[in-house]
């Protein structure tokens, strides 16, 4: 996958523990806010009833965008760092 562009309503994961809000790796959310123009964006996590129990800004290296689609066979790896 050569892009991690994040957009409005992206449900995303994150990628690294974030123990001060009782988040972890992996967890989901939803983007709900673009702030600084792209350079973080502010993800909602709800629990099984649709309650937000957090909602935190993060930058892009932070998150992943989720896909549930096949990636096309044209999208080459690349490896991310956080």
């Amino acid at each position: 996958m050569t892009t991690n562009t994040v957009k409005l309503l992206d449900v995303v994961a994150l990628t690294i523990d974030f123990p001060e809000y009782n988040l972890w790796r992996g967890q989901v959310g939803t983007v709900v806010e673009t702030l600084a123009d792209g350079a973080a964006f502010e993800v909602e996590f709800n629990d099984r009833d649709g309650r937000t129990y957090e909602s935190v800004g993060f930058r892009p290296e932070q998150i992943m965008v989720l896909h549930f689609e096949p990636a096309s066979p044209d999208i080459k790896p690349e490896m991310v760092t956080a």
